[in-house]
């Protein structure tokens, strides 16, 4: 099987621990319990968790809040939807340490402050967001953000007469199918889980199709993800999909949404050439788990056999093709 390019959560493995500063624990628990989570500092002088489980940080090394800010807030035009409703749903997945529910929180309130917000998080369990409270991570954002968040950490539930919020914890793949059969849907999604290779079970083709489900048909999605592999799932659910601005590297996240042209505001970036070509590859192949309970490792094996199965062409054929390609400049393949 052809290598392909592989984009972990943290966009690249970070080289470097910095000593956490007073106020932050030097260690935490997993999100699964009792694997021990690092406190990481991140260029913009927001502190992010590494996972000894997945070997991955829960954000990039180039700055974690900033990384909640370009990935997920920006693509998902929250503040211009701020500016023309009153209520706004979001749904949160894989909730983490709320970084990207405290950005859409301020965003929001910051353009409409009579806005009503509805918010659900789904994560495996409390310790991580619970974490992010106890090392004061939330003080980023102004209040009543970190107040709010920190409460639905403790309680799971909070209502106010702006603010509803609902975490949901267990397995994503059971939780989103009780968003689906009360046939709530959100403005925005945020899909944030760790990597395709790492956590394939919340990238698959039926993940992401019961994800659409909870999407309104003027939503959008945002992840960071520029996989093949997933946007094959986004288009095999029935979403459109553009390319969004990279954090500290290259390599884009994506957007999606079920129209390509809502309004002269809010058309879906292009995808490159490159990207495009790309999605002819073996790397396009999606993850599969049809009955959503499969193991990690049962999904990367038959995602693996129908890769060594596809006449499709090698993902290593067309990274070398492009990687001539941008040693000479102004030529098309």
């Amino acid at each position: 099987m052809s290598q392909e390019p592989q984009f972990t959560k943290s966009e690249e493995a970070p080289s470097f621990h910095k000593s956490p500063s007073s106020g932050i624990s030097p260690g935490v628990y997993d999100r699964r319990g009792g694997v021990s989570l690092t406190p990481q500092l991140t260029q913009d002088g927001s502190y992010t968790f590494f996972s000894e489980e997945f070997q991955e940080a829960f954000h990039s090394y180039h700055g974690a809040k900033q990384e909640a800010e370009i990935k997920f807030i920006k693509p998902t035009q929250i503040r211009d939807l701020a500016s023309k409703s009153n209520s706004i749903r979001i749904l949160d997945i894989c909730y983490g340490l709320s970084y990207n529910s405290a950005a859409a929180l301020e965003a929001i309130w910051d353009v409409n402050y009579s806005c009503y917000i509805e918010l659900v998080g789904l994560e495996i369990t409390a310790a991580v967001p619970q974490q992010a409270v106890a090392n004061n991570l939330l003080s980023l954002w102004k209040p009543p953000v970190p107040q709010l968040l920190s409460e639905l950490a403790t309680n799971h539930q909070v209502t106010t007469s702006l603010f509803q919020g609902n975490l949901l914890l267990g397995d994503a793949r059971e939780t989103i199918q009780q968003l689906c059969q009360k046939e709530w849907q959100a403005d925005a999604i945020f899909l944030d889980p760790f990597s395709p290779p790492k956590c394939p079970q919340l990238w698959t083709v039926e993940f992401i199709a019961k994800v659409a489900q909870c999407l309104k048909p003027t939503g959008k999605l945002a992840t960071y993800s520029c996989a093949a592999a997933v946007r094959t799932a986004l288009s095999l659910a029935g979403l459109k999909f553009g390319s969004t601005r990279g954090l500290g590297r290259k390599s884009p996240g994506t957007v999606a949404s079920f129209k390509e042209h809502q309004d002269q505001h809010s058309s879906l970036p292009p995808i490159s050439l490159q990207e495009q070509e790309h999605l002819q590859t073996r790397a396009a192949i999606p993850y599969r788990d049809i009955h959503l309970r499969d193991s990690t490792e049962i999904i990367q094996e038959r995602r693996r056999k129908e890769q060594e199965a596809s006449e499709l062409e090698p993902t290593s054929q067309w990274k070398k093709r492009w990687l001539l390609l941008k040693n000479k400049p102004n030529k098309t393949p």
